[in-house]
């Protein structure tokens, strides 16, 4: 068996000391409520009768019983990524709202085995910094799908993929409805069976991750080789000053 109790910093000749962190306590404690979590949720569908749309409003009020604040962004009139300019009203809005969030629900239909364009089209409007901004990074993030016909997890783990790509802390969790149609009554409400309870722990559950990382995003998303490239950047302007 290999002893790693006489290893110093010597025998990592490559690793740059003074942009290495260390976490400390403080750092890693919850800080004070001050505020409800706040919540964005996007969903993937423009029809009249979305059950990603029914489905996200029932996960909006399950998260404002549980005492979040939830704003959902509606995507219809949304242009094409790149074919409008960032002035455009809806891209403000979304990307406000986007920095607004604490935490984020993407609810998307499977169309083609895929989460929809509708979907993937507000993503890619929202890049990983907006000036010193990141909107993104550090926050939460949870995952539903709706199925038309027998459960399918391909959107969500699509969804999963691009939520790493942007640097969101995707809860394990994920919830998909398997023919969605016969989960909503002629109110647009959810009927309390399986699949609204498997909605309600991945809400619960994005809410605990939510508390926990409040605070946080700056220190979970401060990177080694960032703050390493950062430190160089600024020594050859000095360098350049001198």
């Amino acid at each position: 068996m290999n002893s790693f109790d006489s290893i110093t910093a010597a025998d990592l000749p490559q690793l740059d000391g003074a942009s290495f962190v260390i976490p400390n306590a403080a750092q890693l404690l919850c800080p004070p409520l001050t505020h409800a979590p706040r919540f964005l949720l996007l969903y993937g569908s423009v029809r009249t009768r979305s059950f990603s749309r029914l489905l996200t409003e029932e996960a909006a009020r399950i998260l404002t019983v549980m005492g979040g604040e939830v704003k959902i962004f509606n995507p219809s009139g949304m242009p094409l990524p790149d074919d409008a300019p960032e002035t455009h009203p809806k891209v403000v809005e979304l990307r406000s709202l986007s920095e607004w969030a604490e935490g984020m629900v993407w609810c998307s239909p499977e169309r083609h085995g895929a989460m929809t364009g509708i979907l993937k089209a507000q993503i890619d409007w929202i890049p990983l910094t907006i000036g010193a901004v990141r909107p993104t990074q550090g926050k939460t993030l949870a995952l539903m799908q709706v199925c038309g016909g027998s459960q399918s997890f391909n959107a969500v783990n699509q969804m999963r993929v691009l939520g790493r790509w942007m640097r969101m802390i995707t809860i394990p969790n994920q919830s998909s409805v398997a023919k969605t149609f016969l989960e909503f009554d002629e109110h647009d409400r959810m009927k309390p069976f399986a699949y609204f309870d498997r909605v309600v722990d991945v809400l619960e559950e994005l809410y605990k991750f939510t508390l926990l990382t409040r605070g946080h995003s700056e220190y979970l998303v401060d990177r080694y080789s960032e703050r390493k490239e950062n430190a160089e950047a600024l020594m050859q302007r000095v360098n350049q000053r001198s």
